[in-house]
Protein backbone atom coordinates (compact mmCIF):
# COMPACT_ATOMS: atom_id res chain seq x y z
CA UNK A 1 0.00 0.00 0.00
CA UNK A 2 1.70 3.42 -0.93
CA UNK A 3 1.68 6.33 1.36
CA UNK A 4 -1.13 8.17 -0.04
CA UNK A 5 -3.38 5.26 0.13
CA UNK A 6 -2.51 4.76 3.58
CA UNK A 7 -2.84 8.55 4.35
CA UNK A 8 -6.50 8.39 2.67
CA UNK A 9 -7.55 5.18 4.69
CA UNK A 10 -7.32 7.07 7.79
CA UNK A 11 -8.63 9.96 6.84
CA UNK A 12 -11.45 8.04 5.84
CA UNK A 13 -11.65 6.08 9.07
CA UNK A 14 -11.18 2.79 7.84
CA UNK A 15 -10.04 -0.01 10.20
CA UNK A 16 -6.16 -0.86 10.64
CA UNK A 17 -5.41 -4.03 10.39
CA UNK A 18 -2.32 -6.44 11.15
CA UNK A 19 -0.55 -4.46 14.43
CA UNK A 20 -0.66 -5.17 17.70
CA UNK A 21 -3.84 -2.67 18.69
CA UNK A 22 -5.88 -4.08 15.67
CA UNK A 23 -7.87 -6.00 18.98
CA UNK A 24 -8.38 -2.94 19.93
CA UNK A 25 -11.40 -1.76 17.74
CA UNK A 26 -13.79 -4.05 18.68
CA UNK A 27 -14.19 -1.91 21.94
CA UNK A 28 -14.27 1.55 20.32
CA UNK A 29 -18.01 1.31 19.80
CA UNK A 30 -18.44 0.15 23.65
CA UNK A 31 -16.71 3.44 25.05
CA UNK A 32 -18.64 5.64 22.10
CA UNK A 33 -22.09 4.33 23.96
CA UNK A 34 -21.84 6.16 26.49
CA UNK A 35 -21.47 9.69 24.63
CA UNK A 36 -24.70 11.75 24.98
CA UNK A 37 -26.82 11.84 22.02
CA UNK A 38 -26.57 15.07 20.39
CA UNK A 39 -30.50 16.23 20.09
CA UNK A 40 -32.38 19.36 20.44
CA UNK A 41 -33.88 19.81 24.34
CA UNK A 42 -37.18 19.26 23.38
CA UNK A 43 -36.06 16.02 21.43
CA UNK A 44 -34.17 14.87 24.37
CA UNK A 45 -36.98 16.45 27.08
CA UNK A 46 -39.96 14.36 24.81
CA UNK A 47 -38.25 11.25 24.20
CA UNK A 48 -36.41 10.70 27.16
CA UNK A 49 -33.22 10.04 25.58
CA UNK A 50 -31.16 9.94 29.20
CA UNK A 51 -29.92 13.14 27.51
CA UNK A 52 -30.48 15.49 30.79
CA UNK A 53 -27.28 15.16 33.64
CA UNK A 54 -29.07 15.08 36.71
CA UNK A 55 -27.29 12.18 38.52
CA UNK A 56 -24.12 13.46 37.41
CA UNK A 57 -24.72 16.53 38.49
CA UNK A 58 -26.35 15.48 41.79
CA UNK A 59 -23.86 17.81 43.63
CA UNK A 60 -25.32 21.05 41.80
CA UNK A 61 -29.14 19.75 43.01
CA UNK A 62 -27.71 19.20 46.46
CA UNK A 63 -26.53 22.52 46.77
CA UNK A 64 -29.87 23.71 45.18
CA UNK A 65 -31.92 21.82 47.77
CA UNK A 66 -29.72 22.66 50.77
CA UNK A 67 -30.44 26.22 49.94
CA UNK A 68 -34.10 25.93 49.77
CA UNK A 69 -34.27 23.94 52.77
CA UNK A 70 -31.89 26.62 54.99
CA UNK A 71 -34.01 29.56 53.67
CA UNK A 72 -37.32 28.14 54.48
CA UNK A 73 -36.04 27.14 58.09
CA UNK A 74 -34.76 30.86 58.41
CA UNK A 75 -37.92 32.01 57.77
CA UNK A 76 -39.82 29.65 59.85
CA UNK A 77 -37.56 30.59 62.66
CA UNK A 78 -37.33 34.28 62.02
CA UNK A 79 -40.73 35.26 60.70
CA UNK A 80 -42.56 32.16 62.00
CA UNK A 81 -46.31 31.73 60.26
CA UNK A 82 -49.13 34.06 59.81
CA UNK A 83 -52.08 31.59 61.63
CA UNK A 84 -55.41 32.18 60.23
CA UNK A 85 -58.08 33.36 62.91
CA UNK A 86 -59.20 29.91 63.23
CA UNK A 87 -55.91 28.52 65.47
CA UNK A 88 -54.69 32.20 66.94
CA UNK A 89 -58.29 33.36 67.63
CA UNK A 90 -59.77 36.62 67.07
CA UNK A 91 -62.42 38.71 65.92
CA UNK A 92 -63.31 38.91 62.07
CA UNK A 93 -65.52 42.03 60.56
CA UNK A 94 -67.00 41.51 57.47
CA UNK A 95 -69.09 44.29 55.46
CA UNK A 96 -70.10 44.38 51.99
CA UNK A 97 -67.41 46.52 49.52
CA UNK A 98 -70.30 48.65 47.93
CA UNK A 99 -70.28 52.69 48.07
CA UNK A 100 -67.43 54.57 48.79
CA UNK A 101 -65.59 51.57 51.29
CA UNK A 102 -62.48 50.71 50.66
CA UNK A 103 -59.36 48.99 52.49
CA UNK A 104 -57.95 52.30 53.80
CA UNK A 105 -61.15 53.84 55.02
CA UNK A 106 -62.16 50.84 57.02
CA UNK A 107 -58.98 50.68 58.81
CA UNK A 108 -58.34 54.05 59.78
CA UNK A 109 -62.22 53.74 61.28
CA UNK A 110 -61.24 50.57 62.78
CA UNK A 111 -58.18 52.43 64.05
CA UNK A 112 -59.66 55.58 64.95
CA UNK A 113 -62.83 53.69 66.92
CA UNK A 114 -60.47 51.37 68.44
CA UNK A 115 -57.17 53.11 68.98
CA UNK A 116 -55.20 50.26 67.23
CA UNK A 117 -54.86 49.04 64.03
CA UNK A 118 -56.44 45.50 63.08
CA UNK A 119 -54.36 42.55 62.13
CA UNK A 120 -55.19 42.52 58.25
CA UNK A 121 -58.11 44.42 55.80
CA UNK A 122 -58.54 42.35 52.42
CA UNK A 123 -61.10 42.94 49.64
CA UNK A 124 -62.25 39.32 48.54
CA UNK A 125 -64.71 38.67 46.20
CA UNK A 126 -65.90 40.14 43.45
CA UNK A 127 -69.07 42.32 41.55
CA UNK A 128 -71.99 42.09 43.86
CA UNK A 129 -70.14 39.60 45.91
CA UNK A 130 -66.98 41.91 46.82
CA UNK A 131 -66.94 42.24 50.14
CA UNK A 132 -64.51 43.48 53.08
CA UNK A 133 -62.70 41.53 55.39
CA UNK A 134 -60.97 42.85 58.90
CA UNK A 135 -59.14 40.84 61.11
CA UNK A 136 -58.31 41.70 64.77
CA UNK A 137 -57.39 40.47 68.12
CA UNK A 138 -60.27 39.31 69.87
CA UNK A 139 -62.69 42.43 70.64
CA UNK A 140 -64.96 42.88 74.09
CA UNK A 141 -69.20 43.65 73.43
CA UNK A 142 -68.76 46.91 73.50
CA UNK A 143 -65.82 47.31 71.10
CA UNK A 144 -67.77 44.93 68.98
CA UNK A 145 -71.06 47.35 69.07
CA UNK A 146 -68.81 50.26 68.59
CA UNK A 147 -67.05 49.22 65.82
CA UNK A 148 -69.98 47.95 64.04
CA UNK A 149 -71.90 51.47 64.56
CA UNK A 150 -68.73 53.01 63.17
CA UNK A 151 -69.18 51.25 60.16
CA UNK A 152 -72.87 51.63 59.38
CA UNK A 153 -72.36 55.24 60.16
CA UNK A 154 -69.74 55.92 57.47
CA UNK A 155 -70.82 53.72 54.87
CA UNK A 156 -74.38 52.81 54.96
CA UNK A 157 -73.94 49.18 54.08
CA UNK A 158 -76.98 46.95 52.15
CA UNK A 159 -77.80 43.50 52.78
CA UNK A 160 -78.46 41.15 50.06
CA UNK A 161 -82.00 42.29 49.70
CA UNK A 162 -80.76 45.73 49.02
CA UNK A 163 -82.03 47.34 51.99
CA UNK A 164 -79.24 49.18 54.47
CA UNK A 165 -78.99 47.85 57.38
CA UNK A 166 -76.63 47.66 60.16
CA UNK A 167 -77.07 43.79 60.18
CA UNK A 168 -74.83 43.87 56.51
CA UNK A 169 -72.08 44.08 58.65
CA UNK A 170 -70.95 40.62 60.29
CA UNK A 171 -68.54 40.26 63.38
CA UNK A 172 -67.30 36.37 63.94
CA UNK A 173 -65.61 35.29 67.62
CA UNK A 174 -63.11 33.01 67.88
CA UNK A 175 -61.74 32.10 71.05
CA UNK A 176 -58.16 31.59 71.60
CA UNK A 177 -58.91 27.97 73.55
CA UNK A 178 -60.65 26.86 70.31
CA UNK A 179 -57.94 27.65 68.09
CA UNK A 180 -55.52 26.24 70.14
CA UNK A 181 -57.69 22.58 70.37
CA UNK A 182 -57.91 23.16 66.40
CA UNK A 183 -54.05 23.27 66.14
CA UNK A 184 -53.52 20.53 68.10
CA UNK A 185 -55.41 18.56 66.12
CA UNK A 186 -54.18 19.64 62.82
CA UNK A 187 -50.81 18.79 64.71
CA UNK A 188 -51.66 15.36 65.87
CA UNK A 189 -53.14 14.90 62.16
CA UNK A 190 -50.41 15.88 60.46
CA UNK A 191 -47.99 13.40 62.57
CA UNK A 192 -50.41 10.56 62.07
CA UNK A 193 -50.46 10.91 58.61
CA UNK A 194 -46.66 10.89 58.06
CA UNK A 195 -45.93 7.58 60.39
CA UNK A 196 -48.27 6.14 57.79
CA UNK A 197 -46.63 7.34 54.90
CA UNK A 198 -43.15 6.77 56.26
CA UNK A 199 -44.87 2.89 57.03
CA UNK A 200 -46.13 2.55 53.79
CA UNK A 201 -42.97 3.78 52.06
CA UNK A 202 -40.93 1.93 53.84
CA UNK A 203 -42.63 -1.77 53.26
CA UNK A 204 -42.88 -0.77 49.44
CA UNK A 205 -39.92 0.41 48.35
CA UNK A 206 -36.57 -1.27 49.57
CA UNK A 207 -33.90 0.02 52.12
CA UNK A 208 -32.08 2.51 50.08
CA UNK A 209 -35.52 4.09 47.87
CA UNK A 210 -37.17 3.91 51.29
CA UNK A 211 -34.34 6.56 52.82
CA UNK A 212 -34.85 8.58 49.62
CA UNK A 213 -38.21 8.80 49.12
CA UNK A 214 -38.58 9.52 53.34
CA UNK A 215 -35.71 12.59 52.48
CA UNK A 216 -37.73 14.05 49.53
CA UNK A 217 -40.74 13.70 51.84
CA UNK A 218 -39.70 15.88 54.54
CA UNK A 219 -37.89 17.88 51.79
CA UNK A 220 -41.37 19.07 50.22
CA UNK A 221 -42.85 19.78 54.00
CA UNK A 222 -40.33 21.91 55.11
CA UNK A 223 -39.92 23.34 51.56
CA UNK A 224 -43.79 24.19 51.22
CA UNK A 225 -44.32 25.43 55.00
CA UNK A 226 -40.86 28.13 54.33
CA UNK A 227 -42.72 29.17 51.20
CA UNK A 228 -45.83 29.73 53.50
CA UNK A 229 -43.76 31.54 56.03
CA UNK A 230 -41.63 33.78 53.54
CA UNK A 231 -44.72 34.72 51.41
CA UNK A 232 -47.03 35.59 54.19
CA UNK A 233 -49.70 32.91 53.51
CA UNK A 234 -52.17 32.89 56.08
CA UNK A 235 -51.97 28.97 57.73
CA UNK A 236 -55.89 27.71 58.13
CA UNK A 237 -57.13 24.79 58.72
CA UNK A 238 -57.81 24.41 54.97
CA UNK A 239 -54.02 24.90 54.37
CA UNK A 240 -53.05 22.33 56.40
CA UNK A 241 -55.57 19.74 54.59
CA UNK A 242 -53.85 21.06 51.38
CA UNK A 243 -50.60 19.88 52.99
CA UNK A 244 -51.83 16.36 53.66
CA UNK A 245 -53.00 16.09 50.22
CA UNK A 246 -49.74 17.12 48.76
CA UNK A 247 -47.75 14.48 50.41
CA UNK A 248 -49.43 12.27 48.90
CA UNK A 249 -48.45 13.34 45.25
CA UNK A 250 -45.33 13.08 46.60
CA UNK A 251 -45.76 9.78 47.50
CA UNK A 252 -47.41 9.33 44.02
CA UNK A 253 -44.21 11.08 42.61
CA UNK A 254 -41.52 9.22 44.32
CA UNK A 255 -43.50 5.66 42.98
CA UNK A 256 -43.16 6.32 39.68
CA UNK A 257 -39.62 7.64 39.30
CA UNK A 258 -38.62 4.36 41.95
CA UNK A 259 -40.70 1.98 39.64
CA UNK A 260 -38.16 2.86 36.54
CA UNK A 261 -35.10 3.33 38.78
CA UNK A 262 -36.27 -0.32 39.43
CA UNK A 263 -36.89 -1.50 36.09
CA UNK A 264 -33.54 0.06 34.53
CA UNK A 265 -31.18 -1.24 36.82
CA UNK A 266 -32.50 -4.52 37.06
CA UNK A 267 -29.29 -6.99 37.25
CA UNK A 268 -27.09 -4.10 36.07
CA UNK A 269 -25.05 -5.47 38.34
CA UNK A 270 -24.16 -8.69 36.28
CA UNK A 271 -23.35 -6.31 33.25
CA UNK A 272 -20.07 -4.09 32.81
CA UNK A 273 -21.41 -1.65 29.95
CA UNK A 274 -23.35 0.87 32.18
CA UNK A 275 -23.36 1.53 35.64
CA UNK A 276 -26.60 1.84 38.56
CA UNK A 277 -25.76 5.49 37.91
CA UNK A 278 -25.83 5.79 34.39
CA UNK A 279 -29.62 3.60 34.32
CA UNK A 280 -30.97 5.75 37.54
CA UNK A 281 -30.16 9.02 34.84
CA UNK A 282 -32.12 7.27 32.44
CA UNK A 283 -34.89 6.62 34.30
CA UNK A 284 -35.05 10.06 35.73
CA UNK A 285 -34.99 11.24 32.18
CA UNK A 286 -37.72 8.62 30.95
CA UNK A 287 -40.14 9.67 33.94
CA UNK A 288 -39.15 13.70 33.83
CA UNK A 289 -41.71 14.45 30.86
CA UNK A 290 -43.91 12.33 32.75
CA UNK A 291 -43.74 14.08 35.69
CA UNK A 292 -44.22 17.50 33.79
CA UNK A 293 -46.66 16.87 32.53
CA UNK A 294 -49.05 15.44 35.27
CA UNK A 295 -47.77 19.03 37.26
CA UNK A 296 -48.89 20.96 34.56
CA UNK A 297 -52.19 19.11 34.42
CA UNK A 298 -52.72 18.92 38.19
CA UNK A 299 -51.78 22.71 38.09
CA UNK A 300 -54.60 23.73 35.64
CA UNK A 301 -57.44 23.11 38.02
CA UNK A 302 -55.62 24.39 40.73
CA UNK A 303 -55.22 27.69 39.09
CA UNK A 304 -58.86 27.39 38.20
CA UNK A 305 -59.89 27.09 41.98
CA UNK A 306 -57.71 30.26 42.89
CA UNK A 307 -59.39 32.34 40.43
CA UNK A 308 -62.89 31.27 41.34
CA UNK A 309 -62.09 31.60 44.82
CA UNK A 310 -60.80 34.84 44.69
CA UNK A 311 -61.52 36.96 42.13
CA UNK A 312 -65.60 35.77 41.93
CA UNK A 313 -66.66 34.05 45.30
CA UNK A 314 -64.35 35.35 47.79
CA UNK A 315 -64.45 31.78 49.65
CA UNK A 316 -61.01 31.93 51.65
CA UNK A 317 -61.41 28.16 52.42
CA UNK A 318 -60.82 27.21 48.29
CA UNK A 319 -57.98 29.82 48.28
CA UNK A 320 -56.07 28.47 51.17
CA UNK A 321 -56.40 25.10 50.10
CA UNK A 322 -55.58 26.21 46.64
CA UNK A 323 -52.53 27.84 47.62
CA UNK A 324 -50.69 25.31 49.51
CA UNK A 325 -51.67 21.92 46.69
CA UNK A 326 -50.58 25.05 44.06
CA UNK A 327 -47.04 24.85 46.15
CA UNK A 328 -46.85 21.66 47.23
CA UNK A 329 -46.92 20.24 43.60
CA UNK A 330 -44.91 22.30 42.20
CA UNK A 331 -41.99 21.32 44.91
CA UNK A 332 -42.76 17.82 44.74
CA UNK A 333 -42.41 17.25 41.17
CA UNK A 334 -38.58 18.40 41.59
CA UNK A 335 -38.01 16.22 44.80
CA UNK A 336 -39.38 13.57 43.50
CA UNK A 337 -36.50 14.09 40.30
CA UNK A 338 -33.77 15.83 40.96
CA UNK A 339 -33.17 14.81 44.58
CA UNK A 340 -34.74 11.44 44.83
CA UNK A 341 -32.81 9.95 42.71
CA UNK A 342 -29.48 11.37 43.22
CA UNK A 343 -29.16 10.71 46.64
CA UNK A 344 -30.62 7.21 45.90
CA UNK A 345 -27.49 7.06 43.60
CA UNK A 346 -25.44 8.64 46.46
CA UNK A 347 -26.22 5.91 49.01
CA UNK A 348 -25.78 2.91 46.65
CA UNK A 349 -22.72 3.58 45.79
CA UNK A 350 -21.73 4.03 48.80
CA UNK A 351 -21.11 0.53 49.87
CA UNK A 352 -22.62 -3.04 49.07
CA UNK A 353 -22.18 -4.53 45.17
CA UNK A 354 -23.58 -1.50 43.46
CA UNK A 355 -20.08 0.29 44.49
CA UNK A 356 -18.22 -3.03 43.72
CA UNK A 357 -20.30 -2.66 40.30
CA UNK A 358 -19.03 0.94 39.72
CA UNK A 359 -15.80 0.77 40.15
CA UNK A 360 -15.20 -2.36 38.22
CA UNK A 361 -17.19 -0.48 35.24
CA UNK A 362 -15.25 3.05 35.78
CA UNK A 363 -11.87 1.03 36.11
CA UNK A 364 -12.76 -1.03 32.72
CA UNK A 365 -13.40 1.78 30.94
CA UNK A 366 -10.32 3.96 32.18
CA UNK A 367 -8.23 1.06 30.50
CA UNK A 368 -9.93 0.85 27.17
CA UNK A 369 -9.97 4.65 27.07
CA UNK A 370 -6.07 4.36 27.49
CA UNK A 371 -5.15 2.11 25.47
CA UNK A 372 -7.87 3.76 22.44
CA UNK A 373 -5.80 6.84 23.20
CA UNK A 374 -2.44 5.13 22.84
CA UNK A 375 -3.74 3.76 19.70
CA UNK A 376 -4.75 7.01 18.32
CA UNK A 377 -1.46 8.28 18.81
CA UNK A 378 0.36 5.35 16.93
CA UNK A 379 -2.00 6.28 14.22
CA UNK A 380 -1.30 9.39 14.02
CA UNK A 381 2.89 8.50 13.87
CA UNK A 382 1.89 6.21 11.28
CA UNK A 383 0.18 8.83 9.13
CA UNK A 384 3.04 11.20 9.58
CA UNK A 385 5.64 8.53 8.64
CA UNK A 386 4.15 6.71 6.45
CA UNK A 387 5.70 3.29 7.61
CA UNK A 388 3.34 -0.28 8.13
CA UNK A 389 1.68 -0.48 11.47
CA UNK A 390 4.27 -3.01 13.28
CA UNK A 391 6.77 -2.56 10.75
CA UNK A 392 10.44 -1.81 11.84
CA UNK A 393 12.27 0.94 9.71
CA UNK A 394 14.52 -0.46 6.93
CA UNK A 395 18.04 0.53 7.17
CA UNK A 396 19.80 1.37 4.04
CA UNK A 397 23.36 -0.08 2.61
CA UNK A 398 26.19 1.56 4.28
CA UNK A 399 23.65 3.40 6.62
CA UNK A 400 25.16 3.40 10.31
CA UNK A 401 22.71 2.24 12.72
CA UNK A 402 21.13 3.68 15.40
CA UNK A 403 22.61 3.70 18.96
CA UNK A 404 21.04 0.64 21.09
CA UNK A 405 19.66 -1.19 17.77
CA UNK A 406 20.01 -4.67 17.50
CA UNK A 407 22.46 -6.54 15.11
CA UNK A 408 20.45 -7.70 12.14
CA UNK A 409 22.96 -9.90 10.38
CA UNK A 410 24.25 -13.18 10.94
CA UNK A 411 26.43 -14.57 13.50
CA UNK A 412 29.36 -16.97 12.31
CA UNK A 413 28.67 -20.11 15.47
CA UNK A 414 31.47 -20.76 17.10
CA UNK A 415 33.25 -23.94 16.60
CA UNK A 416 34.81 -26.33 19.08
Amino acid sequence: MSTASRSDSMRGGGPVTGGPNSTLEPFADEVNDFETPKHSVFERLYTGTGGFKIVSRRRFYYALTAAFVLISLLSIGIRGFTLGIDFAGGSRIQMPAAGTATTQKVEDIYSQTIGHAPVTVQKVGSGSAETIQVRSDTLSAAQTDALQTALFNAFQPKDRDGNVSRNAISIAEISETWGSQITKKAVIALVVFIALTMVYIAIRFERDMSIAAIASLFFNMIVTAGIYSLVGFEVTPAAVIGLLTILGYVLYDNVVVFDKVEENTRGVVNTSRRTYAEQANLAANQTLMRSINTTVIGILPIVGMLVIAVWLLGVGTLKDLALVQLVGMIVGAYSSIFFAVPLLVSIKERWGPVAVHTKKVLNKRAGLASARAGAEAERRAIAATGRELGARPVREAGQTPRPGARPSGKRNKRRH
